[in-house]
């Protein structure tokens, strides 16, 4: 074969080769399709999507590393009501929304999105849901921190509906079995319970979610026994009885860092919550925790990937179904 012949093969095979790539992308046969998500989603009405949400992102995050967390339990708290569709994002002048509820009164990060979807506006008008906008910005968030990278299948519409009475999530007082029913009613399994709780391994929450946990558990001035007694005293020393705003970390010495430290911290009975000591109470939980424990977290990055890709398609509107909202603190 001809130097010219051979050069000819090339360039056919590399057109060829993209041509594959991008039907691939932009079909059903793209292997992380989910419930009509697809990767490529955007590649021919926004193709500079993913880019500006990292640019944008980025410049966020790593000015202010906490926010990692934020976006991360706001992409979580958005999936558990109504689906992942960016329900949490809207305002209501009435206080009546979503994020107007108690467990959702201390999420932050909204601006981040909304710069987000700002820079999309400019250059892709009303193509890119907030749903998917959400649901990109926690993964990139998150990798900023070094955490791991999930693929995120795109094509979610954004709801028109956000009701303060609907916001019924998991909550940290719950014991295993009801948060196993909290998840199994949203498509996820026990494994993704205890994976996705694997979240807590950055952030932190405040003294008030665990005064009574520490200083009046059954009403006798007493702390809960599943918490190791060493660490409580360290947590009255953080926590006076008084004091219901002051941060504590979720997973001790490791909150700042995305790694598997947070099963070490509930296998040592320092899981800060109820939901993460009651982890230790059901057999699969408690399995996958020793596991992680004894093999350093060996396979966690790529179980959270998976569980994560879940939780992004729970409940979603895809097709003619809500709407691409122009701002996403405002249904259109």
């Amino acid at each position: 074969m001809t130097l010219k012949n051979l050069l000819a093969l090339v360039v056919l095979i590399g057109v060829v080769g993209a041509s594959y790539v991008e039907a691939y992308e932009n079909s059903e046969s793209n292997p992380y399709t989910r419930d009509g998500l697809y990767l490529g989603y955007y590649r021919s009405k926004c193709p500079q999507v993913e880019y500006i949400v990292r640019r944008v992102t980025y410049q966020y995050v790593s000015a202010n590393p906490t926010l990692a967390a934020a976006l991360l339990r706001m992409h979580f708290h958005d999936c558990f009501v109504r689906g992942c569709d960016g329900s949490i994002l809207i305002t209501s002048p009435n206080k009546d929304a979503e994020r107007d509820a108690p467990p959702n009164l201390s999420l932050k990060g909204f601006e981040v999105v909304n710069a987000v979807k700002s820079a999309i506006e400019s250059e892709c008008p009303g193509v890119v849901s907030c749903a998917d906008v959400l649901a990109l910005v926690a993964r990139d968030a998150v990798l900023v921190i070094r955490g791991p990278w999930w693929p995120v299948p795109l094509g979610r519409r954004d709801g028109r509906i956000s009701n303060i009475s609907e916001a019924n999530l998991p909550s940290p007082f719950s014991n295993v079995d009801t948060l196993k029913k909290n998840f199994s009613d949203k498509g996820l399994n026990t494994k993704d319970l205890v994976v996705l709780s694997g979240a807590h391994t950055i952030g932190v929450s405040s003294c008030a979610l665990i005064n009574r946990r520490i200083y009046n558990f059954t009403g006798k001035g007493d702390f809960d026994p599943a918490m190791d007694p060493n660490y409580v005293n360290i947590l009255k020393e953080r926590c006076p009885p008084t004091d219901f705003t002051t941060s504590v970390d979720m997973d001790p010495t490791s909150a700042d860092k995305f790694d598997s430290h947070y099963f070490d911290t509930v296998y040592q009975n320092k899981g800060l919550f109820i939901s993460d000591s009651t982890l230790l109470n059901d057999w699969e939980t408690r399995l996958y925790i020793k596991t992680q424990v004894f093999t350093q977290g060996y396979y966690f990055n790529r179980d959270f990937s998976e569980s994560m890709v879940k939780l992004g398609s729970v409940q979603i509107l895809t097709g003619n179904q809500g709407e691409i909202r122009s701002r996403c603190d405002l249904v259109n």
